[in-house]
């Protein structure tokens, strides 16, 4: 089973690699980091590097297709050879996905039209201009498609898909290896259980970098 991590610059480290460090675990997975073009891509603060060792045109038909976000999502949004891959992979995938705002992306390959999907809570009015159902809910299955919530998230659907996989037994298995038991120090990781003045925090920021002219969070 060939898993296709997508990368790009800028993107966020913990929606591709929560996810590869579930899903490399499935029994005779073999997973790789592909892009439009080879070599290192730069998370959001530049300080991490992800390498794709494969280019889009190696990687044809993946079993699996995962799309991460980040801000150099933005970068994504126009029609180009990346939405072309992923019309042409999500043909014969068994299972295409995302994480965070790596549905925006898909959404703008005409692959949510009238689908229910989540993103980050940031971006849900985003996502419904582009066609799809926005869902406020961790981990959404429409068919053969699977989104996640904002970053973390990206955990809990990997591990959500490699029951549908490799069945729950597995999927417990994978959970117990990584020791993913969540104990959060704050209630704060959504916005219906953070303070208003968190929100409001994390709004006015997006609306700051928004404003400097550079590309927004989400």
């Amino acid at each position: 089973m060939q898993i296709a991590i997508l990368l790009f610059e800028r993107l966020t480290a913990l929606d591709a690699v929560g996810p590869y460090e579930v899903l490399s675990r499935l029994p005779g997975a073999t997973v790789t980091f592909v892009a439009e073009e080879t070599g290192p891509k730069r998370t959001e603060n530049g300080s991490l590097a992800l390498t794709a060792d494969t280019s889009l045109a190696d990687v044809p038909a993946p079993d699996v297709v995962l799309v991460p976000g980040g801000i150099g999502r933005k970068a994504l949004m126009d029609d180009g050879p990346m939405h072309a891959w992923l019309r042409s992979a999500h043909e014969t995938s068994t299972w295409t996905t995302s994480v965070c705002t790596g549905s925006l992306v898909l959404a703008a390959a005409g692959l949510l039209n009238g689908k229910r999907a989540t993103t980050h809570w940031l971006a849900m009015d985003e996502l419904g201009r582009l066609g799809a159902e926005p869902v406020s809910e961790r981990v959404v299955f429409d068919g053969k498609i699977v989104t996640a919530a904002g970053v973390s998230a990206g955990i809990d659907m990997a591990l959500a898909l490699a029951a549908r996989i490799a069945g729950e037994r597995v999927a417990r298995a994978i959970q117990l290896s990584i020791e993913y038991d969540p104990q959060p120090p704050f209630d704060s990781g959504s916005p219906r259980t953070a303070s208003p003045e968190t929100v409001e925090l994390i709004r006015a920021h997006s609306r700051s970098v928004r404003d400097a002219g550079l590309m927004a969070l989400v």
